[in-house]
């Protein structure tokens, strides 16, 4: 089991900057990616960003690219996902996801494919 939990999301003004944190906990060694997806109401949950547990490869989507970075601290077993030059349209519940096994994808963008979640974060960028 891995349990994963997600802070940072708040209020913030357009142009703004805001860190998110998912702390990973459990049998952590069996993760191979973790992912940041986002799902804003009335919408399909989409990737924002993964990353391979092992190697460090990042993938972004083209939404985020240059705006967002997703990073690890690991002796703290954290990911976090730097988000600047805040849009309106990232307003969302940001998700954590991890998958525990390695099949398909390398760096999967297709939620169905990670298996464990965290809560969600709520972030609000107001114009």
């Amino acid at each position: 089991q891995v349990q994963l939990v997600e802070s940072g999301g708040r209020l913030v003004q357009a142009g703004g900057s805001l860190r998110l944190s998912c702390a990973a906990s459990g049998r952590t060694f069996t993760i191979y990616t973790m992912g940041w997806f986002h799902q804003a109401p009335g919408k399909e949950r989409e990737i924002v960003a993964t990353f391979r547990w092992g190697s460090g490869d990042t993938y972004y989507a083209d939404s985020v690219k240059c705006r967002f970075t997703i990073s690890r601290d690991n002796a703290k077993n954290t990911v976090y996902l730097q988000m600047n030059s805040l849009k309106p349209e990232d307003t969302a519940v940001y998700y954590c996801a991890a998958r525990t096994y390695d099949s398909g994808s390398y760096l999967s963008t297709n939620p169905a494919d990670y298996n464990y979640w965290g809560q969600g974060t709520q972030v609000t960028v107001s114009s």
